[in-house]
């Protein structure tokens, strides 16, 4: 492999406070082997010259919280398929959910993605296994075996743990080995049958809904069992700002854990389901203005720690149905930067916090040496035009699911090139 050098372009890595103009050279075995300002055209030689001039360059994008299809529904998406829609965002990074068929609860099923993803995928793939055997969230998997055989965390995907019991015998287990522990916080029984925010938008639209208290009744609970135990806990997902007044409380009285936010419940609130807009339907749900306007404000204080596109795939026929019938998710790995970048432009959030919670946070979280670009780590940039205006069209989507809940928006900010161990894999 020829060396490469990335030049004149802003180089910004949160892990290393870097924020400057330079460049980066990539050596012959795709890694960093130098970056700053003594990275020009004159002073490289023998090396693929890429001016990036204007455009801002950024350690690889790692979204914690993907669905890939494979293996059970690879109708909806493939690891080829989510590669090409991930670099296309300058995500180069992925920890896949265990919401397989079968299963990802054992370690048979365990080696087949690994090998599969191999096989298939152009980005990493960092899988997570199940809590519970079956996500049935009553017996405990081998955290041990499975995390031996390369599960980087363990979550029930969609599913929330419900027994206190069964929850505190994980965070007991989890001290001991060393495991991720991941959890979709939403209570069974004030969710049952739920599809929306419970708000006067439910009422006019007469769905059922989904309280607030549905997500705060499961994190009080586990934070309450957290303080016994020392045990690496991450919250998937908040969407509510009473959420957040609970977990600040709980960062005050001295309990390390961490959070994440899906992009969608930073960009949209209830209102913009209008009259039943399925592409919408989301778990958990878009919430009120006043929620969304609190999490942002959440990831400036530094109490949510990372930014996940939550990307679902759906199939079409499962979307297009009544909104009572259709199908939760959407995708949404091609427009996480941007979308975020929409935060930037608007005043609501720094590009250095943007930034560190899409790439060096959820790294350090998950373990991996990525999210960086120190000299000596893999050459796994994002180059993006920080102010480039553009569209998101349906037509456009690489994912192999089009049920994006972001449909015609104007954005701006794009991704340019994407490059992973120091190969271009995605060029504008």
């Amino acid at each position: 492999m020829k060396k490469k050098a990335i030049i004149n372009t802003r180089i910004l890595d949160p892990r290393n406070n870097i924020d400057e103009i330079g460049g980066i050279l990539i050596n012959d075995i795709g890694k960093i082997e130098a970056i700053g300002k003594k990275v020009t055209k004159e002073n490289v030689s023998n090396a693929e010259i890429y001016d990036c001039k204007n455009k801002v360059s950024i350690p690889g994008i790692i979204d914690m919280r993907v669905f890939v299809g494979e293996p059970g529904f690879e109708y909806k998406e493939n690891f080829r398929t989510l590669s090409q829609a991930a670099v296309s965002g300058g995500v180069t990074g992925v920890a896949t959910m265990p919401n397989t068929l079968p299963l990802i609860d054992n370690v048979s099923t365990l080696d087949f993605v690994k090998r599969r993803s191999r096989d298939k995928s152009i980005i990493k793939i960092f899988p997570m296994a199940t809590l519970t055997k079956g996500a049935k969230g009553l017996d405990m998997t081998e955290f041990g075996l499975l995390k031996l055989r390369g599960a980087w965390g363990f979550t029930d995907g969609t599913q929330s743990i419900q027994s206190n019991k069964v929850m505190d015998q994980i965070f007991n287990y989890g001290k001991n080995t060393d495991v991720l522990i991941i959890q979709f916080a939403q209570d069974n029984e004030l969710s049952e049958n739920g599809m929306i925010n419970d708000s006067l938008q439910a009422t006019k639209l007469g769905l059922k809904s989904i309280p607030e208290s549905a997500e705060q009744l499961i994190i009080e609970r586990d934070l309450r069992l957290l303080e016994n135990y020392n045990t690496k806990y991450h919250i998937a997902l908040i969407s509510s700002k009473k959420s957040l007044e609970i977990i600040k409380n709980a960062k005050e009285r001295g309990l390390k854990f961490t959070v994440g936010v899906s992009i969608n419940n930073l960009s949209l609130n209830e209102n913009d389901i209008g009259d039943f807009k399925t592409f919408l339907k989301l778990s958990p749900p878009l919430r009120s203005e006043e929620d969304r306007l609190a999490l942002i404000d959440g990831v400036k204080q530094g109490l949510i720690n990372v930014i996940v596109s939550d990307h679902k795939p759906e199939d079409e026929e499962s979307k297009r149905l009544t909104f009572q019938q259709a199908t939760t998710g959407a995708s949404g790995i091609e427009s996480l930067l941007s979308l975020g970048l929409e935060l930037v432009h608007n005043g609501s959030c720094d590009l250095n916090t943007l930034i560190n919670n899409l790439t060096s946070s959820p790294a350090k979280i998950l373990g991996i040496r990525n999210g960086t670009l120190s000299v000596g780590s893999e050459a796994d940039i994002t180059v993006f035009d920080l102010d480039k205006p553009w569209v998101f069209k349906k037509e456009n989507i690489k994912s192999k699911s089009k049920n994006t809940a972001i449909e015609d928006r104007k954005l701006q900010g794009k991704v340019e090139k994407t490059f992973i161990n120091g190969d271009l894999v995605f060029s504008e």
